[in-house]
Order: structure tokens, then sequence, then C-alpha cells
């Protein structure tokens, strides 16, 4: 029987003796000693069943949904009655459910939040709340926790200003935290920063949920953020993760540059996207016999998403023995006013280039730059036309095509253009996910630069080893383990990326790398240092079986000592 001390009951939860409403609770799996004892015997049926039979249930009643908002819906209402359910189903078929509980299906629920609404998730905080954030954290019911998901909801994948209604991207992000690095559920914390906004729809909907006011954009805003930032770390401690997610570009930056030496922070849009893109290119150069150096690359989108990117970029090649100069030198940015050149106004120094010549599109860019890789990230859709790619398969045997922009239909391209019009030479890369594509008889399996190969496994190496400030070089070391897994035989099946269905590994994997790199550089700041690594990470991994409300054998950070350092 599962000891009772264990069950952790919501507070949200009304009334007591109704605990099969409770999150983390197994409905028909409670032995009848276990029902008899929590006052809930006589309100299940007497079956007592087992969790097969009841994953069973709930994998038939998805198959039958065609809809992906409606198997969104339900996928999130099991999360609530039963969490360890929830988290099994979708790690044993993590490429089917990842799409739903994640892009680009999260980005649909997010348009509707407010009339798909059953249930608030997470935590709430609005500009109005100004001088009293540490008093809504400590309505939180959990007091453990380790990872934090926090947007402001400006700009929600490729769909722009949601407000209140982005929630829904914290709340999947910590889903995978999950599912992909068994990081357990109550130690994750999502959380939305309402501060108004400007989509005039939202503002005129009756059921939007948020402030219905326009987006704050003074003082007030910055202090905001301050005080929350504050807040976390004197509530749950100052090594506390907190991922700052689809903010508006001019904040992503600022945030990120402010916060980064004084916090434990990193930005999924920034640094999480340029880690999965550059390990898409080491594993692309594996292909071609052909190192990074060698490489000149085009990126589609001057956004928070491209330089992250291209700065890793520039890390790689350096690491390779080019300076900084030499390397930015291989890097071009084209956004919506055209090819980014000394003369134009851009606060992108670094990627200025003199001028090639007249530029009037992206591909006379692609003629006159001649790259080796394009990389889309602009979220305005297919602009990688059909002459685009055409022309990048007559400039290079094998191009690099990578239409990152998610949610689908803000990709630059299909898979099925890009090695169609290739003649199945490319080496694509997409955002969202595409399915294989048959030509002259064989099948190519495209690469999702998904960054859930990321940082599942990077936050769960940044909590384990107490890292206090998470440097860009975590994000190389990651790139660079993620493209180690893909093996051989998936790269001759036209994958960049190992399968989604092995992300529980892969994710284990890159933990122990980030883990033994952080105390091989000094980053780590939880001593003693574990021996082995690889058991220390794996003895922390979040089981699904009901049978583990038994006590943990091995206790999470939160009740380690600390060695500070000088």
């Amino acid at each position: 029987m599962a000891h009772l001390s264990s069950i952790r009951v919501h507070s949200l939860c009304l009334p007591t003796h109704s605990l099969t409403l409770c999150v983390f609770l197994q409905g028909m799996a409670f032995s009848l000693p276990e029902r008899q004892i929590l006052g809930i015997h006589g309100l299940l049926p007497p079956k007592v069943e087992t969790q097969d039979i009841q994953a069973m249930r709930f994998q038939n009643n998805l198959k039958n949904m065609t809809d992906p908002l409606q198997k969104y819906i339900y996928l999130m209402g099991i999360q609530e009655r039963n969490e360890r359910l929830f988290y099994r189903v979708l790690m044993e078929d993590i490429e089917e459910l990842m799409p739903i509980v994640y892009t680009p299906t999260v980005g649909l629920a997010c348009t509707h939040y407010g009339h798909i609404f059953r249930r608030p998730k997470g935590l709430f905080i609005s500009i109005r709340d100004k001088g009293h954030i540490r008093s809504i954290l400590d309505n939180w019911p959990e007091t453990n926790v380790a990872v934090i998901v926090v947007t402001d909801g400006e700009r929600i994948l490729g769909l722009g200003d949601l407000g209140v209604y982005g929630m829904g991207i914290p709340v999947g992000k910590l889903c995978l935290y999950t599912a992909c690095a068994g990081i357990r559920p109550e130690r994750c914390l999502p959380v939305a920063i309402d501060v108004g906004t400007n989509n005039q729809t939202l503002l005129q909907d009756p059921l939007y949920m948020g402030l219905y006011q326009e987006r704050d954009r003074s003082q007030a805003y910055d202090d905001l953020i301050d005080e929350f930032m504050e807040a976390v770390v004197e509530k749950y401690g100052q090594d506390t993760l907190i991922q700052f997610e689809d903010f508006g570009n001019h904040n992503a930056f600022r945030f990120l540059r402010k916060y980064r030496e004084k916090y434990c922070t990193f930005n999924d849009d920034i640094q999480g996207t340029a880690a999965v893109a550059l390990a898409g290119l080491l594993a692309a150069q594996r292909a071609l016999g052909k190192p990074i150096t060698e490489h000149r690359v085009l990126f589609l989108g001057a956004g928070e998403a491209a330089l992250g990117i291209a700065n890793l970029i520039v890390m790689a090649m350096m690491e390779r023995g080019m300076t900084q100069a030499e390397a930015r030198n291989k890097i071009w940015l084209y956004d919506k006013d055209g090819l980014l050149v000394k003369e134009t106004d851009s606060n992108q120094e670094a990627f200025l280039h003199d001028s090639p010549g007249t530029v009037e599109s992206f591909l006379d860019a692609v003629n006159t730059i001649k790259p080796t890789a394009i990389i889309g990230v602009s979220g305005a859709g297919r602009l990688f036309t059909h002459d685009v790619i055409k022309s990048m398969g007559t400039l290079n045997e094998r191009p690099i095509i990578f239409a990152l922009s998610n949610p689908t239909n803000k990709a630059e391209c299909t898979a099925e253009d890009a090695y169609t019009l290739t003649d199945g030479r490319c080496l694509f890369a997409s955002g969202s996910p595409f399915g294989p594509v048959t030509l002259n008889g064989r099948i190519y399996t495209p690469g999702q630069g998904n960054n859930a190969y990321i940082f599942p496994g990077v936050a769960l190496a940044v909590i384990l080893s107490g890292v206090r400030h998470i440097s860009d070089k975590v994000f190389l070391e990651a790139a660079k383990t993620l493209a180690e897994q893909l093996t051989d035989k998936e790269l001759e099946e036209g994958r960049l990326y190992p399968p989604l269905s092995n992300i529980r590994e892969v994710s284990i994997q890159m933990a122990v790398k980030v883990v033994e790199f952080v105390y091989a550089n000094g980053m780590a700041f939880r001593y003693p240092e574990p021996t082995d690594k690889d058991s220390f990470v794996r003895a922390t991994v979040w089981d699904t079986h009901y049978d583990s409300f038994e006590p943990d054998t091995y206790d999470w950070p939160g009740q380690d000592v600390f060695i500070t350092r000088n």
C-alpha cells in the first residue's frame, strides 16, 4: 500500500473527501484499504485497476479523437486528475503527443485559452500586484520549487501578443521538463506576467481573462519584473532556475543581459533555440565531412532567435580556431527591411557587413552571398520560396535548409518542398514536425529542431549541480552533446536529431555531460562533487508508477549542503 503521508493533496481540491479530483492521485488504482483510510470507499467503482488498464483507456480515447485541440483539452484534463498517468502516456507516445502538449497545438490552445478554460494552472501576476508578489508566491501550495518558466505573453511562438493567454506556453514547457528529463512536476512552477496586451481582438473579447488594457511599457513594468525576480530568490533560493519564455525581442535581450550574472536564468528563445540549431549544423557537418568553419550562414529573421543562434555559431567556430571577427564575417542577417549591412539602421552591429551590391529580395541575398546554409526564424511563413530552395540546390551539392519558425503554418517551407526541389540532397530541419517524405523510392525523415532536446537536460544538470549563473558555454556543450547522440544510421535516414522517442535518454545523457562540464569548469556550487555522475543524475529521475509514492531513495537538491566558493 502506498504511504498515504506522501500523497500530495493540492490546496485547490475541495471538498477534502473528493480526493479523486486532486492532482497526483491514482483514481481506481487505490486499493481497498487505501480507499477506506482515505474515506473514498464507495466513491469509486469496486474494481481496483492497474495503471496499465488506465493507460489503455486513456490511449483508446485519444485514438478516437481527430481534432488536435480536442486532444489537448483531454490531455490537460487527465493531467489535472491523475498526473502520473498523464506523464506515463505522454512518455510512452512522446512523438505523437509532444506536438499536442507543445508546438504546434499549444499555440492553437493559447489563441483559444479563454474559450477552452477548465481550471487555472500556474501563477498569474499582474501589473496591479506590484508590491505584493512575495505574498502571491506564498499562495502557491508547493514550497520546494526548483524551476520556473515565466512569460509576459508578448511574442507567443509566431502568433504575436496573446497576453495572459500565453500561460499555455509555460505549462507546456514544464510538461516537457518532467516528460523529457524526469524533473519532479511539483518542483515546476509556470508563471504568467500580465501587463496588458496590444492585441485588439483580445481586448474586445468578453472571454479574455487578463487585464483589459494596453501593454504597460513604463518603468512600472521593469519594476514588476525586478520585484518578481527578487521574490523568487527570497522564497525558493538563489539557485532557483528561472526560464524566460516568449518575451518580446527588446525585453528578451535586455532582461538576459540584466539578470544572467545576478540570477540562475536563461532565455529559451535565445539560448535554447541557439543550441538546438547549432546541434543540427554540427550533425550536418558530419554528413558533409566539412567543418563548421567552412560554412556561410544566411538568416531569414534578425530577432532574438537569429542572434542567439548566430552568437553560438561564432562560439563554435572560435573553438575551432577562428577569430571572433572571422567567424562573424561568415554570418549574414536578412529581415523585413532587407539584408542588414553597415549602412542599415540596426542594433545588430556584430553582424553588419559591407554591402555586397544591390539586394532587393531574399532570393537576391541567396544568389549574392552564396550561403551553404539558410536558417529561417522569421515567423513570417513560406518565405523559402521554390526559387530560393532551387537556388540553394544549385549553389551547394548538399544545401542546409532550416525552417525553424513555429507553429507549422509559420515554417519558411515544408519538408516536402525542401527535399523535392533539391532532389533529396538537402539537409533539412524544421521547428514544427513534418512527416517523412518519399522521393525516388527513398524515405527521408526530416529532423525537428525542437528546443525540448536542450532545455530539459540542461535544466536538470543546472538544478542538480547548483549552478548559479548559466554561461553560454553550457549551451555550446549541450549542442555538441546532442549532435554526438545522433547515430550514423539516423543520419543516413535524413535525421539531424535523434528520434523524439528517445528524448528521455537523450535528456539524461545531456544532463550527465553538462554536470561533468560545470564541475570541471568551476561553475557548480553543490558539493561534495558526485564521483559517479551518471548514477547521480539517474537517481533523481521521477518515476510515473504509483508504487513510487514510497519515500524517495535520493534526496533532491534543496536539502543538500552548499559550499560557497570565494
